[in-house]
């Protein structure tokens, strides 16, 4: 197969897939969000991808490296660097598991709860505008839509083709 075949062969099987253009919706939105709070902040504070692909998986309770870096599909390893990177920035600090004082649970600082609230509204505006682009009833279909695909795709055993 040639190369130009491949490619609009590609491109072909990617348009009929709307998960595939989920994962690039969700990327292109990350981005963008990420580049507003860059410029918003202005203080240097460079919170990256990486970094935010971790924050939905922070129990606001904690949680220990080891659960995070199996939530994320990552090494143990990779997550202790972010980690250590948020430390820096302040936005998250390891504590004692009070059920096990020998591990460590990862939770979000003052500074990293008010980031995430920072962060969700910035969402929200980007929303807004969203929707006055789409149009409000795409995107309360499209949210409503999302929040009934979520459990499915939390219990995979119901929606797996195997």
């Amino acid at each position: 197969m040639s190369k130009t075949t491949y490619e609009q062969r590609l491109r072909s099987e990617k348009e009929k897939t709307t998960l595939e253009a989920l994962f690039r919706a969700a990327r292109l939105a990350n981005e963008l969000a990420l580049q507003l709070a860059a410029k918003r902040q202005g203080n240097g504070v460079k919170v990256r991808t990486s970094h935010t692909a971790l924050f939905p998986h922070i129990d606001l309770t904690g949680t220990r490296i080891s659960t995070l870096a199996e939530r994320v599909g990552v090494s143990k390893q990779a997550v202790s660097e972010l980690v250590e990177e948020l430390d820096e920035m302040g936005v998250v600090e390891r504590i004692s598991d009070p059920t096990d004082g020998r591990a460590k649970l990862v939770v979000f600082t003052k500074v990293g709860r008010r980031g995430l609230l920072d962060g969700l509204a910035l969402l929200r505006e980007l929303e807004v505008d969203l929707s006055e682009k789409l149009g409000k009833r795409k995107m309360l279909t499209l949210r409503k839509l999302l929040h009934e695909l979520i459990p499915l795709l939390s219990a995979p055993d119901q929606v797996s083709p195997e």
